[in-house]
């Protein structure tokens, strides 16, 4: 056999043994466990009480060592072939650079806001970056790994050694890591992101910066003067989109708009020639809050949509997040087959992820009298959707419990495959996925890593492990509270303005659980207009998600101290 046809043939077997686990991420696939059926409002609801935590059935110690290499991929970049990489050495001559200098002029005429960054974490805290835990007291309750070459660095930020010379590129925990009242998550939402905001700057300094001119003025190493042309190639096949408001990302429409500037073949080659397609998300918002990671677990589909039917989400992220970053998908593809290992482990760890729990941060503070008529309230109309969640006061044995073991969640009831429902909320997010499906289903490494896209009709009713600290609410971020969101739509807020997770005195609204009214809103947001959220603009009306908050009279379901109930039940889970 020649090397030719034996390079083939190994790459034909990789394929297969990622496409032959259909048991794991097929369109059939299931929850584990017991499994109970009901009609309800005259539809069959069947859940399930298992999950896919351990989702490769690993033994402990496999599954312990496979979690902490997981969690380095998360803040450490692992596709190391990423064609969007930063000359790290370059940025540090400019930062370092003196205000009156060539290199500092030159910038200031192509990008006015990179000059208003003096050092590197200037850049990171405009990015929204958070600072890695500095002790146990900060940890939240996944595992953050120490990086001994990322300890100078925030959540997100990573770096990529290259024969001696490094370039510095961001890892998923850049969107999927948080600050929650002082401890850092990982696999948590981050409130305030603005990824999209520096591809739209980058792309701005990279056309506008001729290679021979970085070269002339920067003077940089060979190394990052083949990164910076790179990266300037690369950006050519980017389509990007200013998010509407902070807190939402255009990842979705990122990788829909940079596929039409690449050809129709199955690698979508990127030929210079080729003349960018319409698409009409150049115009049509699908905006989207990044997603909180210990739900997926319980789901057998992914996105708010439930868009991808089959395949692993993990090897979707990747092949999603490098089309956004114009990378060759031969290249990619390569790359996906030859690290099974490392994305199994990066699986172990998203799959095997915690929901902070509020009495960890609040100790006593729930009533658990109030608790229990709020879960009655909840199992009569919510459970059809979101699930049912039995508690330690359930039990028969709940007079022998203390409070801590009342209010934990012994058993989550979830739908045996995950559903979507339209529930009439902005339909903007799920509308966005038919511009460019097609695209993505006829790649030819969709087909090697078995991942299979379908619009849908609506979103997926979440589980509810962890809701108390997944405000602001909706796939929009459009309802600041859950007392909003349990208020039928022409009775919520027009506005709302953003905060920090800083101080639970000044930024959280306890009795609503969410984002404290406009005037009750510290200083420096009240004032800042990228904290206001404004439900007027197109894609981010809060409606929808009210058929089921009205009574058979179409009056409003609950009364104030209902709402209180369920949420105080909620505040559990």
């Amino acid at each position: 056999m020649t090397h030719y046809k034996l390079v083939i043939f190994l790459l034909l077997i990789a394929s297969f043994k990622i496409n032959a686990q259909d048991e794991l991420w097929g369109k059939k696939v299931t929850l584990p466990g017991n499994k109970k059926c009901e009609i309800i409002d005259d539809r069959k609801v069947c859940l399930s009480d298992g999950n896919r935590k351990n989702i490769y059935n690993l033994p402990v110690e496999t599954l312990n060592t496979s979690i902490e290499n997981g969690s380095s991929y998360v803040l450490d970049y692992p596709v190391h072939v990423t064609e969007m990489q930063l000359p790290k050495a370059a940025m540090d001559k400019f930062f370092n650079s003196d205000s009156r200098s060539a290199l500092r002029r030159f910038i200031f005429n192509i990008a006015k806001d990179l000059t208003n960054f003096k050092t590197f974490k200037d850049v990171f805290d405009w990015l929204g970056l958070h600072e890695l835990p500095k002790n146990e007291e900060e940890l939240g309750p996944n595992y953050i790994p120490q990086l001994s070459h990322l300890q100078d660095y925030p959540m997100g930020v990573s770096l990529i050694p290259n024969n001696g010379h490094t370039s510095l590129t961001f890892s998923c925990a850049a969107c999927h890591s948080s600050n929650l009242f002082g401890k850092k998550i990982l696999g948590m939402t981050n409130r305030f992101p603005r990824a999209n905001e520096a591809f739209i700057m980058g792309q701005n300094l990279l056309e506008k910066t001729p290679a021979f001119m970085f070269n002339l003025i920067v003077g940089p190493s060979k190394e990052d003067y083949v990164t910076f042309k790179r990266s300037k190639e690369a950006m050519n096949y980017v389509g990007l989109k200013m998010p509407l408001t902070l807190g939402l990302d255009t990842s979705l429409a990122q990788v829909g708009l940079s596929l039409a500037k690449r050809g129709l073949d199955p690698y979508a080659i990127k030929n210079p020639s080729l003349k960018p397609r319409k698409n009409e998300l150049e115009n049509l918002p699908a905006d989207s809050k990044p997603a909180v990671w210990w739900n997926l677990k319980y789901k057998t589909k992914w996105l708010s949509d439930a868009s991808i039917v089959s395949g692993n989400p993990i090897y979707t992220n990747f092949l999603w997040n490098e089309i956004g970053r114009g990378i060759d998908l031969k290249q990619l593809e390569s790359w996906l087959i030859n690290n099974q290992d490392k994305i199994k482990e990066l699986t172990s760890y998203v799959f095997h992820t915690e929901a902070p729990k509020y009495n960890d941060y609040f100790p006593n503070r729930i009533n658990i009298t109030k608790a229990k008529q709020g879960q009655k309230l909840f199992n009569q109309n919510c459970k059809s959707c979101h699930g049912e969640y039995e508690k330690g006061w359930n039990s028969e044995s709940a007079h022998l419990l203390n409070y801590e073991q009342k209010i934990e969640t012994t058993k989550v009831w979830y739908h045996t495959q995950t559903k979507v429902e339209n529930v009439q909320t902005e339909a903007y997010r799920r509308n966005g996925m038919k511009y460019f499906y097609k695209d993505l289903n006829r790649l030819a490494i969709s087909k090697t890593i078995g991942t299979v896209v379908k619009p849908q009709k609506g979103y997926v009713p979440p589980p509810l492990v962890g809701i108390w600290a997944r405000w602001p609410y909706l796939h929009n971020n459009s309802i600041p509270t859950l007392y909003d969101l349990l208020t039928i739509e022409t009775k919520r807020p027009k506005f709302y303005i953003a905060v920090p997770a800083d101080n639970p005195k000044t930024d959280f609204d306890f009795q609503k659980n969410g984002y404290p009214a406009p005037d009750k809103i510290r200083e420096p947001f009240k004032s800042d207009k990228d904290y206001y959220f404004n439900n007027k603009l197109k894609g981010l009306s809060n409606k929808g998600h009210t058929e089921m908050l009205l009574d058979e009279l179409g009056n409003e379901r609950y009364s104030q101290e209902e709402k209180y109930q369920i949420i105080e039940f909620l505040k559990t889970l």
